[in-house]
This record gives structure tokens, sequence and C-alpha cells, in this order.
């Protein structure tokens, strides 16, 4: 597993459109449909051991916060030629066995990804109501095979902070996981 730091995407930047295929359910997913919410955007894959290390409680956190109307959308960017475990069926499962309460889509041509600069799986994105982001980076400290829980506090704080009209720590912490799977010849420029 290649560990590859997130970006971290300018401050203050609009949320990129995004207007994807939910393989759950055959529709069109688009960030029109989050318009005047806060919305969390996770760069996912079903394979990543990191994923797979913080999905449980990245689903809980997600439910806990939806109820308190911030929205989440997870998206796949992965070449799923060469990991067909990222595939769309796979997906489907993989959404149904961690019970995700928000639409996990599938960024077949990687436009989303490269348009949020996003670099690794997990890379998470909060924006607030006008769609401006406002936290960018890790989850939380843990990492396969390190003793810190995984509790989603960097990502927590942050929407706590935003409920609350509080600051956001300008102190935020790249995350780290697999590299984006690229389709061949596709890979973004924003590396160096």
């Amino acid at each position: 597993m290649a560990r590859t730091p997130s970006t971290m995407l300018e401050l203050g930047t609009p949320a990129p459109h995004f207007a994807l295929p939910d393989p759950a359910s055959g529709k069109i997913v688009s960030i029109d449909e989050f318009a005047g919410r806060p919305l969390v955007v996770a760069f996912i894959c079903n394979h990543c051991p990191y994923v797979k290390h913080i999905i449980t409680q990245f689903t809980s956190v997600a439910r806990r916060y939806q109820e308190r109307g911030i929205a989440f959308v997870a998206i796949n960017s992965n070449d799923v030629r060469h990991y067909p475990d990222d595939s769309p069926d796979k997906m489907v499962e993989f959404s149904r066995q961690h019970g995700f309460a928000f639409h996990y889509i599938f960024d077949e041509l990687q436009s989303a990804a490269k348009a949020y600069r996003a670099a690794c799986t997990p890379d998470i994105y909060l924006f607030d109501a006008t769609h401006h982001l406002v936290y960018r980076g890790q989850f939380d400290g843990a990492r396969p095979h390190n003793e810190t829980p995984v509790t989603g506090l960097d990502l927590t704080n942050a929407i706590d902070s935003l409920l609350s009209g509080l600051s956001i720590t300008l102190e935020q912490k790249p995350s780290l996981g697999c590299n984006i799977k690229w389709l061949p010849g596709n890979e973004p420029d924003y590396f160096g």
C-alpha cells in the first residue's frame, strides 16, 4: 500500500461540481442536491486498508451528523479495470455491508478526483452551507497498524465548530492513505 498524503486544497475553495452515478440506486447524484447544506465529500474505495480501518466509525459519524443537517457523499474514483474490487457492483456490496446512509458514487473518468485535487483514500473535505471549503484532511490520526483509536475527532471537531458558528482551526493535518488508482495516462499534474 502506497502511503500518499492529501494535497490540502486551499481553504475557501468553492466545491467543484459533480454529477455522478450511484450504483446502488442507478440515479445520477449531483452536488446541486445538497445546496444550502454543509457537505462532507469523502473520496474512498472498497479495497483500501486505510478506508477499511475507519469505515465503521466514518459511517457512524455520517449518520449522527446527517441528523443535524450535514450532507455526506462518498466518491470512488479508482480505475476499476485494474482494481476490480472497486467496481460499481462491489461498491453496492461495500455500502450495504457497512450500512451507508449516504450516496456512494462512481467517478469513472476521475474528473471529480481531479477537480478536488484528491490524492488518496480516504481524502475528506468539509464545505460550509455555501459550499466553500472549511476543512480538508484526515478523519483522525488512526492508521492501520498504529495504536490510535478510530474516533473521527479531526472531522467531528471541524463539523462541531461549523455548526456552532466558531472558527475552524487552521491546523489541519493531511489525510494519509492509498493513492487513487489513476487510469493509465490520466495521473493529474498536481503531484509536481
